[in-house]
C-alpha cells in the first residue's frame, strides 16, 4: 500500500507529465495481458510517448490541482494515462490504432491543453491527420499555383519554339 508521501510524489510526477504534454489520453486497459501492455508501451516509446498507470484517487487529486474538469473516479476499469508526443494527435492516434486490434483497450477521455475532452472528442482528434501530413498538404497547396504558373509560362515558350521551328522548316523547304 502506498504511503501519503508516495501518493503525493506520484501525483506531482503526473502533474509534471500532464503539463509538459499537449495531449493526455485516458484509457481503460482492463483485461489486457502483460505482453499486450508491453507491446503498447513499446509502440508508444518509439513515438516518444509515455504511458503511466495510476490509481484513480491519485490521478483525481492531480487533475483537481490543475483545475481540469475531468472526473476519473467515475470511469470504469483500470486507468492508464498516455501523454507526450510531438503534436496534439500522435498519442490519440496510436491508442486508437492499437485499440482497433485489441478490443480490451478503450479510450475513455482525455485532456487537450488543460481542457477535458470526451471520448468522442478524443476519437475525432485521433482521426485528424498528423502534423507532418498537414505540413505536407500546406506545402503542396502553396506549390500548386506556382507549378501551374510555371507550366503556363513554359507553354508560351514552347509555342514560340514550335512557331520558330515551323518558320525555319518552311524557309528551308523554299530554298
Amino acid at each position: 500500500m502506498l504511503t501519503k508521501k508516495q501518493k503525493k510524489e506520484l501525483a506531482e510526477g503526473f502533474v509534471e507529465n500532464l503539463t509538459a504534454s499537449k495531449t493526455t489520453v485516458v484509457c481503460d486497459y482492463k483485461g489486457m495481458t502483460v505482453a499486450e501492455i508491453s507491446e503498447l508501451r513499446k509502440i508508444l516509446r518509439e513515438a516518444g510517448i509515455k504511458m503511466q498507470v495510476l490509481k484513480k484517487s491519485v490521478a483525481q487529486v492531480a487533475l483537481d490541482n490543475q483545475k481540469i474538469d475531468l472526473d476519473v473516479r467515475k470511469m470504469e476499469g483500470q486507468l492508464a494515462f498516455v501523454y507526450g508526443g510531438e503534436d496534439e494527435v500522435t498519442a490519440a492516434k496510436i491508442v486508437r490504432r492499437f485499440a482497433k486490434d485489441n478490443e480490451k483497450l478503450k479510450m475513455l477521455a482525455g485532456v487537450l491543453e488543460n481542457k477535458a475532452m470526451t471520448q468522442e472528442e478524443m476519437t475525432a482528434l485521433a482521426k485528424l491527420p498528423g502534423k507532418d501530413e498537414l505540413l505536407a498538404k500546406v506545402v503542396g497547396s502553396l506549390k500548386a499555383p506556382v507549378s501551374g504558373f510555371v507550366n503556363v509560362l513554359g507553354g508560351n515558350l514552347r509555342g514560340l519554339v514550335y512557331t520558330l521551328q515551323a518558320i525555319r522548316e518552311k524557309k528551308e523547304g523554299e530554298a
